[in-house]
């Protein structure tokens, strides 16, 4: 009997070792939450609107976590001279939030991580991004980021 009893005790505790183990974490099946925003850029988006023909476009991740966005833009048709993200509503223009620092396509940009007012501004579509040139110093292209629709919907 006290080996019967003895046999438990190390089957259990084996058991219960085993299944504590923690070799199974596979932290790669956990979801990151991504939201994203896209843009089409142009001259005819700019305040006032221009004739430029050059265009561009821009694919913003917002990462929930770690309140930090990246973005790729890319443009043809123009030489860029500076680029920034700002705020501003559709049509209204607004001050730069976010400047890039190269202007060769694409251009990518990381932020630090936003305040609580970015993120708003930013999840209520309050961004735009627009690219300047020698032709059109103070806006050749504009696209305003707009928040992907995912799912659901028919």
């Amino acid at each position: 009997m006290k080996y019967y009893v003895r046999f438990l005790a190390v089957v259990l505790f084996t058991a219960v070792a085993v299944s504590c183990n923690d070799d199974d974490d596979d932290m790669s099946s956990i979801p990151v939450s991504i939201t994203t925003f896209n843009a089409t850029l142009s001259g005819s988006n700019e305040v006032p609107p221009n004739s430029s023909t050059a265009t561009g476009t821009a694919v913003l991740k917002f990462y929930n976590a770690t309140k930090i966005l990246s973005i790729t833009v890319t443009h043809s048709g123009m030489t860029v001279t500076d680029g920034h993200i700002h705020k501003g509503a559709l049509g209204v223009s607004g001050p730069p939030v976010f400047a890039f620092s190269s202007f060769t396509p694409p251009i990518s940009y990381t932020s630090d991580p936003l305040s609580a007012e970015q993120e708003a501004d930013l999840k209520n579509n309050l961004y735009y991004v627009n690219l300047h040139s020698a032709t059109y110093p103070d806006g050749e292209i504009r696209g305003q980021l707009i928040k992907e629709i995912t799912g659901g919907g028919y």
